[in-house]
């Protein structure tokens, strides 16, 4: 007598080929593909992939046994009830719970390192003519308890909120959980992003121990969560910008300890604030992980901590940017999309490099906070343009084309000894850089030139355009890459950093950024061969494209009448 479904023995061989070859530093970017380089270690560091699950259907409780067997599994302890998916499935169909006798096993499965992970098996007996049979159909069809797992280590109240904090900022939504007292474990159940490319619609954290106090207020936002509400939280999202860029003006993270919590009033005394309005301050950034709270008060998080002044690679000038002249300018965003103008242009009276240019103290923040997205230069010293240029008989010059204070010339330079660095700017920028090289000890290393694109010297061996070509239509694009070529000898390697939109409309920082852009600078984003056709009117080849952290890329150009076998110009998406 057959026990189980074909289908069945045929979806459980699938999951467990899945848990053989994942781990959770692969899946999580893909099942969050936001998630920057620190949310991702702060993920990885607090879970591991535990297990992927799903529902079958025996026709006889002996059913589970020989669909194990027929997958090379064996459960060393006999199934528990299941009582999370019992109540999901009889909310789900209009059921009493007491008529589902839903069971859960969990074999052993070795991962792609041998450590050892499970999959997760629910088991609903359906006798042939079962009322149930429905149920069964439907649910083979959906697959509504399929899931990817995640459990959670050394769990605390604070450690859970953030993990939940960076599912929902990225995508996931709250779908229910619940306790289950047989196992002692808490189960946080989300529904993954829409531009997951995980393959799985649903996923688990999973948390021993009694966390229902945590649990409580993910199953109320699971409840509260409908079209109204969602539309409501998208709103509010300016709340968000004012509330980070206040949070930085009044340097609250330099005042801030993240390892003890100090209260609001003591803080609002060291801020100059009001005590009351500054709690409620807190209160709506503990709710996005920016803050934490304890018994003694409120304390700085990780993600908090990069608004500080000084950190490395610190956010707070993005942060007065955004929440300052570029906020207040996005107020015109209607006039932009009507007629294609820039609203900064209108509301200011003129475009945003100009007005900087006369005010002193914004011209040192917006260079500042260019610099502040310097993270995602970390890969681009070890380009082979660049170590190519550094390991040459003769020391290598690398050209910085407009490079605001020297951010990226000087990691270039100190990564590579052996080459001279040229850094073209206007006047202003030009004296920032030349005080932030010097202060590292590169300055020796670098000439500087105050000028316009006009101006890009001769004699490079690499030319860089960082965030350059994003601020400009496409006739002030061609000239500017005329110019570059001008200067390039016929060897010579041009880096641009952008970025990209990608070729399949997927979701993707560059789309925020070209409404940004459009709004308040007057520029645009691009897709890889819009570059290259920029780059070919100034005759110019797109060599490769390699991706960068934050969502940003490299395009690499050469001439295009260079010879030789690896000058074969070629597009690639990122």
């Amino acid at each position: 007598m057959t026990t189980t479904m074909p289908c069945d023995t045929a979806r459980l061989r699938e999951t467990v080929d899945f848990v053989r070859e994942q781990d959770a530093a692969t899946l999580l970017p893909l099942l969050l593909p936001g998630l920057d380089g620190l949310e991702l270690r702060a993920l990885v560091d607090r879970c591991r992939f535990s297990h992927a699950a799903l529902l079958i259907f025996p026709s006889a409780p002996e059913g589970l046994r020989t669909v194990l067997a027929d997958c090379g599994l064996a459960a060393e302890v006999a199934p528990r009830p299941s009582v999370v998916v019992r109540q999901r499935l009889a909310a789900r169909h209009g059921r009493d719970a007491a008529e589902l006798d839903v069971q859960i096993v969990r074999p052993r499965v070795a991962g792609p390192d041998g450590t050892s992970r499970t999959v997760e098996v629910f088991t609903l007996t359906v006798p042939p003519g079962s009322e149930l049979a429905g149920i069964a159909e439907h649910e083979r069809a959906r697959e509504h308890e399929a899931h990817l797992a995640f459990e959670v280590e050394r769990p605390d109240p604070l450690v859970l909120r953030g993990m939940c904090s960076i599912l929902a900022r990225h995508g996931a939504v709250a779908e229910g959980g619940g306790y289950n007292p047989h196992e002692d474990g808490t189960v946080f159940y989300f529904t993954a992003p829409t531009d997951s490319k995980a393959g799985y619609r649903r996923v688990e954290l999973y948390v021993p121990g009694d966390h229902r106090d945590v649990l409580a207020a993910h199953l109320a936002e699971h409840q509260a969560r409908q079209p109204a509400e969602t539309l409501l939280r998208l709103l509010t999202g300016a709340w968000t910008t004012q509330a980070l860029a206040v949070f930085a003006e009044l340097r609250l993270p330099d005042t801030m300890d993240t390892d003890a919590g100090v209260d609001a009033e003591a803080l609002a005394r060291a801020v100059c604030a009001d005590p009351e309005s500054l709690a409620a301050l807190l209160r709506y950034l503990a709710m996005l992980d920016v803050v934490a709270t304890d018994r003694r008060g409120f304390r700085l998080t990780e993600l908090g901590a990069l608004l500080r002044a000084n950190a490395p690679g610190s956010m707070r000038p993005l942060a007065l940017m955004y929440g300052g002249p570029f906020y207040q300018s996005f107020t015109g965003l209607g006039h932009t999309v009507r007629t294609g103008e820039v609203a900064f242009d209108r509301l200011f009276g003129e475009n945003h490099f100009d007005y900087f240019a006369r005010r002193p103290e914004l011209a040192d923040l917006f260079d500042q906070s260019m610099a502040a997205s310097s993270r995602m230069f970390e890969p681009l010293p070890a380009h082979p343009a660049v170590t190519a240029a550094s390991a040459a008989p003769n020391a290598g010059t690398v050209v910085d084309v407009a490079g605001g204070n020297g951010e990226l010339l000087g990691r270039i330079l100190t990564a590579h000894p052996r080459l001279n660095g040229v850094l073209l700017e206007r006047p202003h920028a030009v004296e920032a850089a030349r005080r932030s090289l010097g202060a590292a000890g590169r300055g020796e290393r670098c000439t500087y030139l105050a000028g316009d694109f006009a101006d890009v010297p001769p004699g490079g061996d690499v030319y860089i355009l960082s965030r350059i070509l994003h601020d400009w239509d496409d006739d002030r694009c061609r000239e500017i890459l005329r110019h570059c070529a001008r200067a390039m000898h016929a060897e010579a390697d041009l880096l641009i950093v952008e970025r990209v939109l990608p070729a399949d409309d997927s979701a993707s920082l560059a789309t925020s950024w070209d409404l940004h852009m459009r709004c308040n600078v007057g520029g645009r984003e691009r897709r890889a061969d819009h570059y290259a056709r920029l780059l070919a009117d100034a005759g110019l080849a797109l060599v490769s494209l390699a991706p960068l952290p934050l969502g940003a890329a490299v395009l690499h150009a050469r001439k295009a009448d260079t010879p030789g076998p690896d000058r074969t110009p070629h597009q690639m998406s990122p």
